[in-house]
């Protein structure tokens, strides 16, 4: 499963892009990201004149063990009130993703909570919520696997469908936990330097998740050359998840836009999994969350916005869509020096 072939992008095509980009009816460079943008674009779809048919933000819920831990200023149970509201279109994210003509994509890959069937739903439960990190794994190896192998499924069959641009999004309550845990064993890193406040948490709550991270990478050990080992004992299923739509998207040669702190710990695990992958990730933004930072350091990532974000869902690449569109269409649609008869300048 993990034998995807990943290559990463040929030069060339960034050679025809910039050809193009710096024959349009603007001083070279003077739209600086946007150029970025359209030239990894061409890069990665390997087209002279790639369009984006559909776009979908997938977002993976899942509940965490370690909420019994007091980390978090939320009941776990929202969790899946949040899931109903994903479905009624009422959330952060599904006003976002209409704003950027995305749709939402609600995937249960481990909440505790019985769905049964729910109209919009895709229902891919590897657990009901995760084992408690700070007294043992998250999940075993195989269901750690098993929620890599749903965001590649998930990922190919909207590819499919005809979806040609991808946006990562998630649910769960205490997931910043997991998350923490993660980048601090991958990126090597104190957990101190890469814990935030989630989703708004007081000081003393903020030591005890401090000390609750710690204490679940003393006792699982989980093994830093081993990416998968490393979900399995400390992350979560929508980590998981995200990272296969990582590993799917830079298999098939189509971009996926990342959001923010759990979103780029899932990126992680593929990057280290398959660096190759970086080539098809855009950042979408860089998130209150200070572990977010260290992580998108770690894979060589710039953020496109920074705007203070820190809901998750999706959110922020559902914003960064819109930009990565606009960068698109001004390649697509700004005419050429020779197209608009503007004479170029002499130097």
């Amino acid at each position: 499963m993990l034998n995807l072939e990943i290559q990463p992008v040929k030069k060339e095509f960034f050679d025809i892009a910039w050809k193009r980009l710096n024959n349009l009816t603007k001083p070279q460079g003077s739209l600086g990201k946007l150029e970025e943008i359209a030239a990894k674009l061409v890069a990665i779809y390997e087209n002279p004149m790639p369009e984006i048919k559909k776009k979908a933000v997938l977002v993976f819920a899942s509940d965490h063990g370690v909420t019994q831990e007091g980390v978090s200023a939320y009941p776990k149970e929202v969790t899946a009130q949040m899931v109903f509201n994903f479905l009624r279109g009422g959330a952060g994210i599904n006003v976002l993703a209409r704003h950027a003509g995305a749709e939402v994509v609600v995937v249960d890959v481990g909440v505790d909570y019985d769905f049964e069937k729910v109209n919009g739903l895709i229902s891919k439960k590897v657990v009901k919520g995760t084992g408690n990190i700070a007294k043992g794994p998250a999940l075993t190896r195989g269901d750690a696997m098993k929620c890599i192998e749903i965001g590649i499924e998930v990922v190919k069959e909207y590819h499919s469908k005809g979806y040609n641009l991808f946006a990562t999004g998630e649910m769960g309550i205490g997931n910043t936990t997991p998350s923490s845990a993660v980048v601090s064993v991958l990126t090597n890193s104190p957990v101190e330097e890469v814990t935030g406040r989630g989703t708004g948490i007081d000081e003393e709550t903020f030591k005890r998740k401090v000390e609750v991270i710690k204490r679940a990478i003393e006792i699982n050990k989980p093994d830093a050359s081993d990416p998968v080992d490393v979900l399995s004992k400390v992350g979560g299923p929508e980590i998981g998840a995200i990272s296969g739509v990582v590993l799917c998207c830079a298999s098939l040669r189509i971009p996926v836009v990342v959001d923010g702190f759990i979103s780029t710990a899932g990126a992680l695990i593929a990057y280290c999994i398959n660096p190759a992958v970086k080539d098809y990730i855009f950042a979408s933004h860089n998130s209150v969350e200070k572990g977010h930072k260290r992580a998108l350091d770690f894979m060589g990532l710039k953020p496109l916005l920074d705007l203070n974000l820190r809901l998750g869902e999706g959110t922020g690449a559902a914003l960064a869509m819109t930009i990565i569109e606009a960068g698109l269409k001004i390649y697509r649609e700004m005419a050429t020096f020779d197209e608009a008869g503007v004479s170029k300048s002499d130097k």
